[in-house]
């Protein structure tokens, strides 16, 4: 089977701001990060969907998450071909910075500490994410 083609969403700086709050901005348009333990997606445990916040492209089906204990929404693994990487020096240690295929808003890093199968955790702002029910 193919990999699905992504199909990209640009907008201005101007419309990316009307469009988000002041903190999706921060964190999507800027690569910041949301303080530890305040999102309330850490304690969701339906079964949905948790979509990019700017785009609305899904990234993480909900069997995927896991209580990581760090404060963040965690999975380990995404939707295939719906994130996109990169390496961050930020910090000096390089780190696997990881992004939304459709609009490039960043979501988070991957670590190398997560769970079976995969052994990832993709370490996620909440402020990044929507949750959409079944």
């Amino acid at each position: 089977m193919a990999d699905e083609k992504i199909e990209k969403v640009t907008a201005s700086d101007a419309e990316w701001k009307k469009r988000l709050s002041a903190e999706q901005y921060d964190v999507l348009r800027e690569e910041g990060t949301e303080r530890p333990f305040t999102s309330p997606l850490n304690e969701e445990k339906h079964q949905g969907i948790f979509a990019c916040a700017g785009c609305a492209l899904p990234l993480f089906p909900s069997k995927y998450k896991f209580d990581s204990g760090t404060g963040w929404p965690s999975f380990y693994d995404s939707i295939h071909g719906h994130v996109e990487t990169r390496t961050d020096y930020k910090m000096i240690i390089p780190r696997t910075e990881y992004h939304c295929a459709r609009c490039g808003g960043h979501q988070g890093h991957i670590f190398e500490d997560g769970p079976a199968p995969t052994g990832l955790r993709y370490c996620n702002n909440g402020v990044a994410l929507k949750f959409i029910g079944e």
